[in-house]
């Protein structure tokens, strides 16, 4: 089964009309062949003076103030549009990174908001210690770049001490795992990363993680995991884990999915525009996915 030509512009139509600028340039970026630039300036409309990356860059919430785990996405948005420079890393992140590194060496996932905007509850009470989710794929990302600065050396024992203290208790987390495999796939502790791939793969395999259940409204979404979260690519690290039979049909599950108007849906979002950008999200990442694995008509 592919996606039909038409069923291709109806999620083409539905990103341009209804999907914030930083999804429309990537659309434009990686399927009509438009110059990167166009994402460098939607990237950077977040950031702040602080040179941390703010106001909303998760929809999840509306404050302007800078936060690491936006700042994590805006780096990761500029990677997968080839934008990433030594001196821009290095100029643009780490002064922002480094000032919000903890003790231990790593850098929180977020930070309370402190003025009275617009949030999901769970960031009124989050915890500001140090993470994996947001100091793994800083690290891979400065690795990948071959940057060798004195703050690694500390985040990186942070993060091999935090992939022994979690072990799987992300593995449900669609997000999370990307994350974790940026610092894998690109650190020089080879046999260290060869050990907890193998063990990632064993938590990913064991019975409950994977949603099979496709009947269910909340498959694909956090905590629901299916085969395309771990391996949205042919070439993704994860992929030989799975079937191609699990492949096939996830694929197929997610052509069906797509809603009359185009898009592929969320059920979280604090207003309806916050849904309609989470819709601009999860539609792009679909396209994407299906792109990757030759599932869109010609």
């Amino acid at each position: 089964m592919k996606l039909s030509k038409n069923n291709y512009k109806k999620a083409r139509d539905f990103i341009l009309t209804n999907a914030r600028m930083i999804e429309r340039r990537l659309f434009q970026f990686h399927f009509e062949n438009d110059d990167p630039e166009g994402v460098f300036h939607a990237v950077y409309a977040y950031r702040n003076s602080d040179g941390g990356f703010g106001h909303g860059m998760e929809p999840d919430t509306s404050s302007p103030e800078s936060q690491p785990l936006f700042s994590i996405m805006a780096l990761e948005t500029l990677d997968e549009a080839s934008l990433l420079t030594k001196t821009r890393i290095l100029n643009d992140f780490m002064p922002y990174f480094e000032s919000i590194t903890t003790d231990k060496g790593g850098i929180p996932w977020m930070f309370r908001p402190l003025g009275d905007y617009p949030c999901e509850d769970h960031f009124k009470t989050v915890k500001e210690w140090a993470a994996l989710s947001t100091t793994a794929p800083l690290l891979g990302i400065l690795e990948k770049h071959n940057i060798e600065i004195p703050w690694m050396e500390k985040a990186e024992e942070f993060v091999w001490q935090e992939i022994e203290r979690i072990k799987e208790k992300h593995i449900f987390c669609h997000l999370c795992v990307p994350r974790r495999l940026q610092f894998l796939s690109h650190t020089k502790s080879k046999n260290k990363a060869e050990k907890a791939l193998k063990d990632l793969k064993k938590w990913i395999l064991t019975e409950g993680v994977l949603c099979n259940d496709k009947s269910d409204g909340g498959w694909g979404l956090y905590g629901k995991p299916h085969s395309l979260c771990y391996a949205p690519a042919p070439e993704s690290i994860l992929n030989p884990i799975f079937s191609q039979e699990m492949i096939d049909s996830d694929l197929d599950e997610l052509i069906k999915r797509q809603k009359e108007d185009g898009r592929w849906d969320t059920w979280y979002g604090l207003s309806e525009g916050m849904k309609l950008e989470w819709a601009g999200i999860q539609t792009l990442w679909t396209l994407k996915t299906l792109k990757n694995y030759k599932r869109i008509e010609d």
